[in-house]
């Protein structure tokens, strides 16, 4: 195939590069936890990221630049977010080389033709300032599309270096299994819901066994595991945060990565230093308590907040 080409695209947005302020010079953390790698046979991914959903322009700038300054190597960011192109500027405005940076973005699922998957997969580039990602996913799947045309324009995204790896998000196990089948390249991650209450038990299972990775985004269920008492009693017990118990729960799983989103630096060094105690097998058990009923009413609560206004 080849309908990838250079022409450099205007941005669908616009933003004023002043609003962008360079953060203060931040000192480097000595007694940093280091984050480790999820490791399978097609990719070595991070094992914890920041997500950035509903963070846009000197916000999303701000958090990224904290996330790289406090150990973070992995940024996730999506075509939907509007902020691909301050997420580009931090990491290039940071002492970072490129190079470290595990770097995602996420197609519209509204694309449907190879031609418009293409452009918006050039613009994503063009706005993030970079020759190539290390993830392109598409966002969610589309009953409209077809889906051997969103692979294999994904799959030949990668075969010509604008991406390093594709995978999908949001695919249950069936529509996961058909992208695997319809790409020509591996799919290294489905990119899910996953928290204590939503442990995607089925999903986890086939990412395990076929060495897919599962990446877990809100794994603090939207906000939930802060003020929840197990997980509060249990971080007693392990000098830790009810939030830091949630993360460490998340990636204790094999195959899990977790990309949760922060825009304080103090809290993002919290959830890296996750990784500074492990569960015992009894207590990772108790913090699992699947409920379906508790995952809807979180996730319709969230949706209400973003539609109330200030």
């Amino acid at each position: 195939m080849n309908g990838f080409t250079t022409q450099k695209r205007s941005r669908p947005y616009t933003i004023d590069t002043t609003l962008l302020t360079h953060p203060a010079q931040q000192p480097s953390m000595t007694d940093e936890t280091t984050i480790p790698t999820v490791k399978t046979d097609d990719a070595s991914i991070p094992a914890m990221g920041l997500g950035t959903w509903q963070l846009t322009d000197q916000t999303a700038y701000d958090a990224v630049s904290a996330a790289l300054s406090v150990g973070f190597r992995h940024i996730d960011t999506a075509q939907l977010y509007d902020n691909e192109w301050a997420v580009g500027r931090a990491i290039a405005d940071s002492d970072v080389p490129r190079e470290e940076v595990f770097l995602t973005t996420k197609v519209d699922p509204t694309l449907t033709t190879r031609e418009e998957i293409e452009s918006s997969i050039q613009s994503s580039l063009d706005r993030l300032g970079v020759d190539h990602v290390d993830l392109l996913l598409i966002h969610w799947p589309n009953p409209l599309a077809d889906l051997e045309t969103v692979m294999a324009t994904l799959s030949a995204a990668e075969e010509q270096g604008y991406t390093r790896h594709v995978g999908v998000s949001n695919f249950g196990v069936d529509r996961l299994d058909r992208a695997r089948e319809l790409a020509s390249v591996p799919i290294v991650t489905d990119q899910v819901l996953f928290h204590p209450f939503h442990p995607q038990r089925e999903l986890l299972n086939y990412c395990q066994r076929e060495g897919v990775t599962l990446t877990a985004y809100s794994p603090l269920a939207e906000g939930a595991a802060l003020s929840d008492d197990l997980l509060g009693n249990l971080g007693q017990a392990y000098d830790a945060t009810p939030a830091q118990v949630a993360l460490r729960w998340a990636t204790q799983h094999e195959n899990v990565v977790a990309i949760p989103k922060s825009t304080s630096r103090a809290h993002l060094a919290e959830n890296r230093d996750s990784f500074g105690f492990t569960l015992s097998r009894s207590d990772h058990d108790h913090v699992t308590r699947p409920s379906l009923a508790r995952t809807a009413r979180l996730a319709v609560g969230s949706r209400l907040r973003d539609a109330l206004p200030g």
